[in-house]
């Protein structure tokens, strides 16, 4: 099967907004695009395309997944764990250092590790959402709206009824919960309901949860008065009806192709989605403290933030290639110093997406032309689009 451009796209101006944030905390760009939701319906897209080709096997997309995603969550606990034990964690929590290993709640840090462990509140979410996902799909279809409006209406439950769960649980749920709806609707547009929804119907319904979401958020800031991430509710509807949009609607991408830089640069990004996104906000930090030795307060507010977010950058391209290689290891493919794609896979990329599923033709009775014994079908090669967050 062909790469799915647009998802491709999508997904490296996910990641792009996700590191501009982090450097530039601004209103407009948390509000601009709500990455984080249009990761997670990528993610259920693909997930359910990889259920219905694998069929009653399960449990070996879920494990497929997982070794694509965790290999990467490895270097980082190996680097990030040790060093924090020599920067005086004296009382680390030994039993929940295993979520390094296998991410089912968010792994524990100390001070200077918590920007390395802070992104990682997205695998976990990301990892049950995968688990979850082949009974997830079953409900979906039996019900689709029910099933996709239900979690919303949980995480509501969950915000105004004390549950008395442990907090690691109920930081966990909360989090499942308000991006089940985002990764349900990649179920919609995988299955065509999406497609379905007249047009200004889609608009109108996502413009209302925008709206609606938007509205809460300045009557309800929060006790903090932050920005509407704080909000679990409020921003699960934002990026749903963002996505919403997003996904109905599948635009051209031909033009990529014509921009050679950027369509390399979108490869790029999409083969080293999940390093990127695990090591961006270390890189920052390091950056930070790199420009306070090079005292870039010298240049002025705007050549102390440009510096920064270059040294960011370029550290964080050091880190891409030093160790981005482990998700090729990962996913089953030849080692790269540097994924930059090639004429031949561009060609081989170029193949149109196959149609969304519709109705089965009606078959044609026909007569077979003879086939040489010896000759025999082999199946077409597919390539496994795992989501990278």
């Amino acid at each position: 099967m062909a790469r799915e451009r647009y998802f491709d796209l999508l997904r490296a101006v996910a990641i792009a907004r996700v590191v501009t944030y982090h450097m530039f905390p601004l209103t407009v760009l948390e509000l601009g695009f709500p990455s984080m939701g249009v990761m997670f319906a990528l993610g259920g897209s693909l997930m359910a395309l990889s259920l219905d080709k694998a069929a009653t096997r399960a449990t070996g997309v879920i494990l497929k997944r997982l070794r694509r995603l965790l290999p990467a969550l490895w270097v980082l606990g190996a680097i990030a764990v040790p060093a924090m034990l020599i920067h005086g964690w004296e009382d680390p929590p030994w039993a929940t250092l295993l979520f390094w290993v296998l991410p089912l709640a968010d792994p524990p840090s100390n001070e200077f590790g918590a920007e390395a462990a802070g992104p990682l509140w997205y695998l976990v979410t990301y990892l049950w959402l995968v688990v979850l996902s082949p009974g997830l799909l079953r409900l979906y279809r039996r019900a689709p709206l029910p099933v996709l409006v239900a979690p919303l209406v949980l995480l509501g439950i969950m915000l105004v009824t004390p549950l008395g769960l442990p907090e690691i649980v109920e930081r966990t749920a909360g989090t499942v919960l308000a991006f089940a709806s985002s990764w349900m609707l990649g179920f919609a547009h995988r299955d065509g309901h999406l497609r379905r929804v007249p047009g200004v119907a889609t608009v109108v319904i996502a413009i209302a949860c925008v709206a609606g979401a938007l509205a809460w958020w300045q009557v309800y800031p929060g006790d903090e008065g932050g920005g509407i991430t704080d909000l679990p509710l409020a921003y699960a509807v934002f990026s749903a009806g963002f996505t919403l949009v997003l996904l109905r609607w599948t635009p051209p991408t031909g033009w990529l192709a014509r921009a050679p830089f950027l369509d390399g640069l979108v490869s790029l990004v999409n083969a080293r989605a999940v390093t990127i996104y695990l090591w961006h906000n270390v890189a920052i930090t390091a950056a930070i403290i790199v420009g306070n030795a090079l005292e870039l307060w010298n240049l002025g507010p705007v050549g102390e933030e440009g510096g920064t977010f270059l040294l960011a950058l370029g550290l964080l391209s050091c880190a891409v290639l030093a160790i981005g290689w482990v998700e090729d290891v990962s996913a089953k493919r030849p080692p790269r110093l540097l994924p930059w794609p090639s004429k031949a896979a561009k060609a081989a990329g170029a193949t149109p997406r196959p149609p969304m599923p519709g109705p089965m033709p009606v078959p044609v009775p026909h007569h077979p032309t003879p086939v040489p014994s010896q000759s025999r079908i082999e199946d077409q090669p597919t390539q496994d689009l795992t989501p990278r967050p």
